[in-house]
């Protein structure tokens, strides 16, 4: 049994209004829209939600996401269309980097990188990065949370790559976590899986429950061993 990622989820003040940011950003439509969600594939296996909370974001995101760009003029390009559709550029103590740190309307922080080889192939967005103490020894849980093999695992960064699109990575961060994450993901078990058994599964592997104000809902709130929110769905 495993799960597999299925969704990156953004808390967003306007659910609507940030999705079409992402959306025109991207260059990828938006696929569903309901009261409360607002979904963009972004790949067959992966959506981008937007989900509804009244309280705005105050701290650096713990995850973010890593824009692709093909050429020197194509990231320039891409950091010019995210500027012109609300984003801002921001500080967060990058120092002198080859790629541009923005934020979008609400705050959220991402990146726009450079060229780079082994994003060629993956489309716009690169890909999802998770900030966290120890990214060799999380790469393992989040490996076998996601359902993605790792292929690249070191003392200040893990890759975890599906056979397409955005990869899942891990960067060292020495910040501690202080607020519930404005972005987690969602994973899921396969259609013939036992969602209670793949909760328990993960929690032998050192998530835990916890409690986000979620109320009787058809998922289940786990944290990861770092504290991390991510939410077991029911299979799919």
């Amino acid at each position: 049994m495993t799960t597999r990622l299925v969704n990156v989820v953004v808390d967003s003040v306007d659910p609507a209004a940030l999705a079409g940011f992402w959306s025109a950003l991207l260059q990828k439509p938006i696929t569903d829209e309901e009261p409360g969600v607002v979904e963009i594939a972004l790949t067959p296996e992966t959506d981008l939600l937007f989900l509804p909370v009244s309280e705005g974001k105050t701290v650096k995101n713990r995850v973010h996401l890593d824009l692709a760009s093909t050429s020197p003029e194509d990231r320039a390009a891409v950091v010019q269309r995210a500027i012109g559709l609300g984003a801002r550029p921001v500080d967060i103590g990058q120092g002198e980097v080859p790629w541009t740190v923005l934020a979008d309307p609400e705050g959220n922080e991402f990146c726009v990188l450079e060229p780079r080889e082994e994003y060629r192939d993956v489309g716009p967005l690169a890909a999802v990065v998770l900030d966290t103490a120890d990214p060799s020894a999380a790469a393992g849980f989040w490996s076998e949370a996601s359902g993605l093999p790792v292929v690249a695992a070191e003392s200040g960064f893990a890759s975890l790559r599906p056979r397409s699109g955005p990869r899942l990575e891990l960067v060292r961060v020495a910040d501690p976590r202080t607020v519930k994450n404005r972005v987690h993901l969602d994973v899921a078990p396969g259609v013939d899986d036992d969602q209670e058994a793949e909760v328990a599964r993960l929690v032998a592997l050192g998530a835990r429950p916890v409690d986000v104000g979620q109320g009787d809902v058809s998922w289940t709130v786990l944290a990861s061993p770092e504290g991390d929110e991510f939410c077991v769905l029911t299979p799919r």
